[in-house]
């Protein structure tokens, strides 16, 4: 199985603080990996890192064929319409209404019609599960649920093949957020995408994740949680076999 994401010997560092020290990552084609760690052990920077917000001090990143790092402009451009991002809380322009920042990849990729702009995002909004009206309305009016839905439906604006991810349950209530697992997992299976997750979220792990990656030590290990849970390493185990760990893993069998 080809890799969407392929990583080798990465090294990031802010000042004289390293955070990823000879970090190694394939995520296949086509699987939902789920990434934790600790506070502070930098799973939204490995993955701002991926999609060229943070530069790298040494390695090689790939991305869906392509030497990120090593682009042009108008190369990256044209690669960055092959992924979509969903950052926390879905990070929306204020300003603009839902219609309007689902339209924000398009205007800034693409040369459509307003009316086929139109189009495409009353399709977002219903795939996503937003009411038509919703469309309309500004991020202040949507609940925090409806945010991440419309975040969502803007990162799938250009049809990617690859979906990042950070904290996409973080400030959901347990119902909203096994709601968005299950849509998520719909979505990827439907659109056979796949998924880079930052996640705290247990449920979310046992619920929809092929493997998980662990950041410790500044590098990570992965496998499916199975296979996690037989690492010694000690904050994996307190992470997997503590009590969330223990309640999730029995939600998911109970579930399964």
């Amino acid at each position: 199985m080809d890799d969407a994401i392929r990583i080798r010997g990465l090294v990031t560092r802010f000042g004289d603080k390293t955070i990823h020290d000879g970090l190694d990552l394939d995520v296949r084609r086509g699987e939902v990996l789920g990434v934790v760690g600790g506070s502070g052990s930098g799973k939204s920077v490995l993955l701002r890192t991926i999609i060229g917000l943070n530069r790298a001090a040494a390695g090689r990143i790939e991305v869906l064929g392509e030497e990120v790092t090593r682009l042009s402009p108008e190369e990256l451009r044209r690669i960055e319409m092959r992924w979509g991002v969903l950052f926390q809380d879905g990070a929306l322009f204020s300003s603009l209404t839902v219609t309007q920042n689902i339209q924000v990849p398009l205007k800034e990729h693409l040369d459509l019609p307003q009316r086929l702009m139109d189009e495409i995002a009353a399709i977002k909004i219903a795939m996503v599960g937003l009411p038509p009206d919703a469309g309309a309305k500004m991020p202040s009016e949507l609940s925090g649920g409806m945010r991440k839905r419309a975040g969502l439906a803007r990162a799938l604006a250009l049809d990617p093949e690859l979906l990042f991810l950070d904290e996409p349950t973080s400030g959901l209530d347990p119902i909203g957020a096994a709601e968005f697992d299950a849509l998520l997992r719909d979505m990827q299976r439907s659109l056979r995408l796949t998924v880079f997750m930052v996640t705290h979220d247990l449920d979310s792990l046992f619920g929809i994740c092929d493997r998980v990656a662990a950041l410790v030590d500044k590098r990570l290990k992965i496998g499916t949680i199975a296979e996690l849970m037989r690492d010694p390493h000690p904050w994996i185990q307190a992470y997997f076999a503590g009590p969330r760990g223990r309640a999730a893993a029995a939600g998911s069998a109970a579930a399964g």
